[in-house]
């Protein structure tokens, strides 16, 4: 068996990587994905392996040389790369294609051993590989039936994104008997580049040859096998996140991303906070019926966008405004200048302190495991400690401590009798026991009364839309309000968000059904983990729990082992807690991931 590789392509879309060298040389993590690829091909001892070279080739013919490889290379060269795609590369190495049964593979892929295996060790001759296609995949598509024939392939004008749910992505390598090449393959390539020319893709050969009545190729389906093909700058970058050396590296890699998971469709994101249950897919059809009509106009501006949390949160248009998630109205608000020092619960979500100079914070540190902590504790605290802000996330984040409403209001009249003003995030208290709007401190009459009072609350993270990136901040201190709409741009709102807002009063119902459903759905959790060795959870009212790892595990050493063999991200708490202890942070998600995460644990703590 040998190997065919086609590398004549000049690899534009990677820019100024791509400047002086072939797209097969640019570097994922220090190593050239030819060096990767390579490496993969020797291990198979296979007799020869053919690279089809072009753009750049001396350069690329001497790197190679220099790998000292034991396979025998042989180089075709397309002295025309720059007028034809790859259909042309693979005609002029169509001889090989005759002489023997071929793996081929296309340079701008990197991939671990297993996905070689997996095509290698499938008893059926000739094979195209494939995914199952993900939003961010682009190229040529098919669709198979149940016994793996190919049914038909999907590009350009054939692509319809509503059928992308029965959709394969073709991996770019494949298993070619010489008997196919023979019989099928090489001569309807040759038709091909006859009629229609060498600026076509070797792709379009095997959509002729599946309309046959015995086409003699099959696919073959990857699951969990890592892959990924390289076309620009960002696909380089999560390729490194993906095939980082060391699982210390992969975790640094992947929190410095802060988001963007869905392009890793096998990752279940246990760090990021996100409402399970909520919206519904009544709201979301609803939504998508009207995409075409949002993404054509502008939204309205910050006005009116107030109108609607108004309505929605039953408070005066003049107290509340609408921000691009709640960390936009919190950079607002904590950079106000005059703060003076503001007392902190730590630990606590580092967007707040990170806003501030450190010798403007006036930190309290709750002296127990479990990191609780009363109204009367932070009265008793800060007494006479000469803070002109006091800042209270309920239920905290990471520990979610919870104060209930009943013991909040002498806080509210401490913080009034000392003009001290009193931010209260409720981006969690949705998910607290009881009533939501017992729960709540986001009444009228409370911003009135007290004008101290300030409320900041994540749409994103409660309702389940943090891609829509909405928040609001209200208080009776309209000064305030009104500074921070002049802070914020007029349109900090896209006309999704706009939207989602417009609607989201029909569905109150769906939103506390999904939150009682939740609660029943964290206490499950709760009493599963509470079942594993090695770790204490600790009783939380948010849509997260903080779990303390007991039996010598370190936190770090956990998220790196879930993430590096069960793609599982969690949240290490070590930076936060400051040495008292192995902590971690998961959220709660759907019944089957927290499964999941459950079976991780499990495996990882044994």
């Amino acid at each position: 068996m040998q190997a065919i590789i086609l590398a004549a392509g000049m690899g534009k879309r990677l820019k100024g990587l791509t400047a002086d060298n072939t797209k097969c040389m640019v570097k994922v993590n220090g190593i050239p994905m030819i060096d990767r690829m390579l490496g993969s091909l020797e291990r198979l001892e296979l007799d020869r392996i053919v690279i089809v070279v072009g753009y750049c080739a001396r350069g690329l013919i001497n790197h190679i040389s220099a790998l000292d490889l034991k396979t025998p290379v042989v180089y075709v060269e397309n002295e025309i790369y720059d007028k034809t795609n790859n259909i042309y590369s693979l005609y002029l190495a169509k001889e090989h294609l005759l002489a023997d049964d071929t793996i081929l593979l296309e340079s701008d892929l990197i991939f671990e051993d297993a996905v070689l295996e997996k095509i290698l060790n499938n008893p059926y001759s000739s094979l195209a590989l494939v995914a199952k296609y993900e939003s961010w995949m682009d190229g040529t598509c098919l669709t198979v039936d149940d016994d793996d024939n190919i049914v038909s392939f999907h590009s350009g004008e054939d692509f319809r994104f509503k059928d992308t749910g029965h959709y394969f992505k073709t991996v770019n390598i494949y298993k070619f008997s010489r008997e196919f090449s023979t019989s099928h393959y090489v001569p309807f390539l040759k038709a091909y580049s006859t009629a229609l020319g060498q600026n076509e893709y070797y792709e379009q050969v095997l959509k002729v040859i599946t309309l046959l009545k015995k086409p003699e190729i099959k696919a073959v389906r990857l699951e969990e096998e890592k892959w990924y093909e390289i076309d620009n700058a960002q696909d380089l970058d999560i390729a490194e996140s993906i095939f980082a050396d060391t699982p210390s590296d992969k975790l640094a890699k992947m929190m410095r991303r802060y988001g963007g998971y869905w392009r890793y469709p096998r990752l279940a994101d246990f760090c990021y906070l996100v409402n399970p249950y909520f919206p519904p897919a009544k709201m979301v059809d609803e939504m998508q019926s009207n995409f075409h009509r949002l993404m054509e106009n502008y939204p309205s501006g910050q006005n009116v966008n107030s109108l609607l949390a108004a309505d929605y949160f039953g408070v005066d248009e003049e107290t509340i405004v609408v921000g691009n998630g709640a960390a936009e109205l919190i950079k607002s608000l904590m950079e106000k200048e005059g703060r003076g020092k503001t007392g902190i619960v730590f630990p606590t979500f580092e967007e707040y302190p990170n806003r501030l100079p450190e010798s403007g914070i006036v930190p309290y540190k709750p002296d127990n495991r479990d990191f609780t902590y009363t109204a009367s504790d932070l009265i008793a605290f800060y007494d006479g400690k000469d803070i002109s802000s006091l800042l209270l996330i309920n239920p905290d984040n990471p520990t979610g401590n919870f104060i209930a409403r009943g013991e909040m209001e002498p806080l509210l009249d401490w913080c009034s009798a000392g003009n001290i003003q009193l931010i209260v995030d409720e981006s969690f208290l949705d998910f607290a026991e009881g009533a939501i709007e017992e729960n709540s401190l986001l009444k009228t009459e409370l911003l009135d009364k007290h004008r101290n009072l300030v409320i900041v609350k994540s749409i994103s993270k409660s309702y389940g839309v943090p891609g829509f990136r909405l928040g609001i901040l209200a208080s009776g201190d309209r000064r305030l309000i009104e500074e921070i709409k002049k802070d914020v741009s007029i349109w900090n709102i896209n006309s999704y968000g706009e939207f989602f807002m417009q609607i989201i009063g029909k569905y109150k119902r769906d939103y506390a059904a999904a939150a009682l459903y939740f609660k029943e759905v964290r206490a499950g959790f709760f009493e599963s983990l509470g079942s594993i060795p090695g770790i204490r959870p600790i009783a939380s009212q948010a849509n997260y729990i903080m779990l303390e790892l007991t039996g010598g595990m370190k936190a770090g050493k956990l998220a790196e082992e879930l993430l590096w063999n069960h793609n599982l991200l969690i949240k290490d708490l070590t930076s936060k807690v400051g040495g008292r202890g192995e902590y971690i942070r998961i959220a709660v998600k759907s019944e089957e991931e927290n499964r999941r995460l459950i079976e991780g644990l499990e495996d990882v703590l044994k």
